[in-house]
């Protein structure tokens, strides 16, 4: 085939404005996030009405899952690492789908900036304590073993914010699902739905060590949902602007 039939390659973006969007977005997500939902008493009382959903619906594992966690010191060390440290996996995943996979990577990016914008005014408007503050007996297995050597306790009060509905970590993760999903899907199908493992690994992981409920998860499911809905949209409409 001649080369003028072939076509045109996907052209990546200017790789110093991804790093300066980027950084922006989440410079900006970190400042709100830490100002938002910081109301004790109003995240108190919206988990407890959480736990009664749980419970109706024969939901509430959280306490089971901890104490099962509790009980299998071995598998703490691993679950702590995975919590803190799957920012890793997910720098990875974006700069490996830069790199390799340019005819995606708009819309994955789209879809995780979008993911946090979306999830502030959820926080606003729903503030909720996690099970480690507001479900008795959970115990705080990352405060207690924190990789950072964290202090944290259930006695926190000025300075803490109460984000716990959607769970982010969970969000962040599927994140990185979708994104090799997304990726991998045409040419390597199998391998594009293992990548959804992860996820999957994070919510026993967060619902074990008492940081998220079962229906925080669900919330997360639904933002992960609209945010690629919404990046799509944003690139159709871009699209459209520079014809």
């Amino acid at each position: 085939m001649h080369p003028d039939t072939m076509a045109d390659p996907v052209k990546r973006p200017a790789v110093l404005v991804e790093v300066v969007v980027l950084a922006a977005g989440f410079l900006l997500f970190s400042r709100l996030h830490a100002v938002v939902a910081t109301s004790r008493s109003v995240a108190t009382a919206n988990a407890q009405h959480l736990q009664s959903a749980e419970n109706a619906l024969h939901l509430n594992v959280e306490l089971a899952a901890n104490r099962w966690l509790v009980e299998h010191p071995l598998l703490i060390p691993p679950a702590v690492y995975c919590y803190r440290l799957y920012y890793v996996v997910l720098l990875g995943v974006l700069g490996w789908v830069y790199l390799r996979h340019p005819e995606v990577y708009r819309q994955a990016r789209r879809t995780l900036l979008a993911m946090a914008l979306l999830v502030l005014p959820i926080y606003w408007a729903v503030p909720m304590s996690p099970p480690r503050f507001a479900l008795p007996g959970i115990v705080d297995i990352i405060a207690e073993h924190d990789l950072f050597g964290s202090t944290a306790s259930r006695d926190i009060g000025a300075g803490q914010n109460f984000t716990a509905m959607p769970s982010m970590h969970v969000g962040w993760s599927a994140w990185c699902a979708y994104a090799v999903w997304a990726a991998l899907r045409a040419t390597h199908p199998r391998a594009a739905v293992l990548a959804w493992g992860f996820p999957l690994l994070m919510t026993a992981v967060v619902l074990t060590t008492g940081n998220h409920y079962v229906l925080d998860v669900a919330g997360t499911a639904a933002l992960l949902t609209t945010a690629v809905g919404a990046a799509a949209l944003t690139g159709r409409l871009v699209s459209r602007a520079r014809r």
